[in-house]
């Protein structure tokens, strides 16, 4: 495993992973997967407002406009094909009765 700190990087085994982590490296394993992140890190307060305002303006788009659209052409579809979809409203239930419906090979 590795420890890893800026340009710094350093191969270390198990006995010394609490050290380095403590000083703030990220610990790395041999194919170059994150097993710990170093202890102390901040983020600069403008990038957390920035990551903030995106995850609130993605949560109040979520299920709007793209899934709409998927969900009336899954509807089209089912009526074109005499399907009936119950109580189905979202994108996932639309497409297993589509699904349930679809008659296997040979049928």
């Amino acid at each position: 495993m590795k420890a890893v700190k800026g340009n710094k990087e350093y191969s270390i085994d198990e006995s010394q992973r609490k050290f380095y982590q403590d000083a703030g490296y990220d610990i790395i394993d041999d194919a170059g997967g994150i097993i710990s992140y170093g202890r102390g890190k901040t983020v600069p307060y403008g990038e957390y407002e920035a990551v903030k305002k995106e995850l609130e303006e993605l949560k109040e788009n979520r299920g709007t406009t793209d899934d709409e659209e998927v969900i009336d052409i899954l509807r089209c579809f089912a009526h074109e094909h005499g399907i009936d979809l119950g109580k189905s409203s979202s994108v996932s239930g639309i497409v297993k009765k589509i699904k349930e419906h679809v008659p296997k090979e040979g049928e």
